[in-house]
This record gives structure tokens, sequence and C-alpha cells, in this order.
């Protein structure tokens, strides 16, 4: 019994212990979630550990790699910039010359009207004593002579007449002519063969369709040999006084220039310039450009400086702006030299034109 008994007071110390590590754990187990909360909140601090060690080789390396990253970046924007303000500099250039071949954006008709028509006052002002500059005395020499100027100058079309209109001074009489002795007369204005050909069948066409009178309307005008619509329309507007638009090559730089059409097409230029202007302005409207296209706006060098509608023009600056230099650009009465025809009218010779010399005199 004294072995059970030792027995028990053995056991009982042991259960005595192991209850008071049971309660122990029981109270660490109710403490413990007192405690976890600390260790979640101490786990993020190894990431911010990392950061700051990051950030610390970041701020050790930074100075290596920044510099270098800064400098090819200032080199790679002003090597893109350079080529972008060249780029922009040349696009803006080519704007610029480019800007006669089309209307002003956002000018309406009416607006453009309006501008078309004060230009050609000014011009009126400016040319009061403007005519054509071919030397005629009736239709049929004023149609020759139309057909003779294509490719060459008024100046030498008049220069040559003379002694055309003195051997055939009507359609009959060239129209029976020798080819041959008429190239050696028109032999100074050019294609004197082609032309030859044109003069003697207009003159037979006049002769046996007509006889022998200019007709007057466009329509029987064209038919005739070398007889397009700008020669129809200096017949009838000058021969006639029935209104016409006559679109030569200085006709068509100056309303290109002025922005009233972006048309190549002659006819349709004509069209477009018609609708700007009464009917009955055409024909003085024609002589206005064409002087002020051969005397001041010229095809290479548009005396600019020296141009009395600068203000209004939109290509002023495409030629010589100083107003010395550009002077001295100017031709005919404008500056000082002999015109065109050999018999001007006398208003020309009233405001200082100068007759043309006669052929060979000089």
């Amino acid at each position: 019994m004294s072995v059970e008994k030792a027995a028990k007071k053995v056991t009982g110390p042991v259960k005595a212990g192991s209850e008071n590590k049971t309660e122990q754990a029981k109270k660490a187990a109710s403490t413990a979630p007192e405690k976890a909360p600390a260790t979640k909140k101490a786990t993020p601090a190894k990431p911010a550990t990392a950061k700051r060690a990051g950030t610390a080789a970041a701020s050790k390396t930074a100075p290596s790699k920044t510099a270098p990253s800064k400098t090819v970046a200032s080199k790679a924007a002003a090597s893109k910039t350079a080529p972008s303000k060249a780029v922009a500099s040349k696009a803006a250039a080519s704007k610029t010359a480019a800007a006669p071949k089309s209307p002003p954006r956002a000018e309406s008709h009416t607006a453009l009207v309006r501008r078309a028509r004060r230009i050609d006052r000014e011009l009126a002002e400016i040319y009061p004593y403007a005519h054509p500059e071919l030397d005629f005395e009736n239709s049929f020499q004023l149609l020759v002579a139309t057909v003779l100027s294509a490719q060459t100058t008024d100046l030498r079309v008049n220069q040559t007449t003379p002694a055309l209109f003195a051997k055939y001074p009507t359609p009959e009489d060239l129209a029976a002519a020798n080819p041959e002795e008429v190239e050696e007369i028109l032999r100074p204005t050019g294609f004197f063969r082609a032309k030859t050909r044109s003069v003697i069948g207009l003159s037979k066409a006049l002769s046996e369709e007509f006889g022998g009178e200019v007709p007057g309307r466009l329509e029987d005008l064209v038919k005739l040999p070398g007889v397009g619509r700008k020669t129809a329309f200096v017949v009838l507007g000058n021969a006639f006084g029935r209104p016409g638009i006559t679109v030569d090559t200085h006709f068509q730089r100056l309303v290109h220039r002025w922005q009233w059409t972006a048309e190549k097409d002659p006819d349709k230029i004509e069209a477009a310039i018609g609708g700007l202007f009464p009917k009955s302005d055409w024909t003085m409207l024609s002589h206005h450009v064409i002087f002020h296209g051969r005397r001041i706006c010229h095809a290479r060098k548009p005396a600019c400086g020296a141009c009395p509608i600068a203000p209004l023009c939109p290509a002023y600056g495409e030629g010589e702006t100083d107003p010395e230099k550009a002077r001295k650009l100017l031709k005919y009465e404008k500056g000082g030299f002999p015109g065109q025809r050999l018999s001007p009218p006398q208003a020309y010779l009233d405001a200082g034109g100068i007759p043309a010399p006669p052929l060979g005199a000089g």
C-alpha cells in the first residue's frame, strides 16, 4: 500500500503541473490575438526596409545614370528641335510662295467681288489711257494683227504690219497673195510660215463666206483659221464695241496673283472673272490688267515697291520691294521708255507716252 500511496503522491504533483501547464497554454492562447496584430504590423517593415535599401541603392547609382540620360535627352531634344524648326520654316516659305495660286480662305463671293472691283477702279485711275496696243485702222487689220501677235510682242507686230497692209490692204488682196512673199514680210514676227497660212486662210474665208467683211459674232470669228476666243474678244471689244475678256499671259498671271481665281484653263478663267464684273466693264478691265502686267507686275521681277496697288495685292513681296530698285524695273511710259504702238492714241501721248520706233530704226 505504501507503494500505491507513494505512486499517488507522485502522480498528484504531476497532474497539478500539467494543469498549470494547461492553464499557461490557455493564457498564451488568449494573449496570442493581442500579439498577432503586432506581428502583422511588424511584417510590413521588411518591405519598407527593402524599399529603403532600394532607395539607398538607387541614390547611390543615380548620379551615374541620371547625368548621361539628361545629356542624351537634351541632345535628342536639340536634334529633334533643329530639324523641326527647319521643316517649319521651309513649310512656311512654301506656303508663302503658293499663296497666290488659290483664293483667300473664308473669303465670300461678295467680298471677292468687292475686292476685285476695287483693284480695277484703282487701275482705271493709274491707266486712264489704257487701249489695245496693236496699231489698226479697221476690223480686218486688227484681226490680222492679233493673229500675228501670238508668240511675239505687240511692238514687233506693229513694226511689221505697215508693210503687210500697204501691199495687201483688203481680205481679197491677202487671199490672192503669194505665200512666199507674205512669209518674207512676216519673218520678223516668228513662226512666219504658220502665220502666213493663217492670215491667207482667214482672208479667203472672209472673202468667200462673209463678203470680205469681218463678222461681228463670236461664233463666226472662231471658225476662221488661226482665230480663237482670245483673238475674237480682242476684235469684238475694240472693233465692234462688244464686251469681251481677253485672257492672255499677262491677264492669267495677274488674276492668279490677286487670287481672283485658281482656274488654269483660259476659258474657265474667262468665265470666273466675267462673274466678278458687269459685262460692260469686260473690255476695259482687260486693258487695265494687261497694261499693269506689262509695265509693273512683270512675270519674273514684279516692281512691288513701285506698285500703286501694293496695299491691295495678296502677292506683295514676290518682287522687288525697295522703291528705288523697283522704279528701275518699270517699263514703257511708267519708266520713261517708248511704248509698243507706232501710232498710239492721243490720250496716251498726253499722259507722257512715247511712240514706238519703226522697224529698223533701233
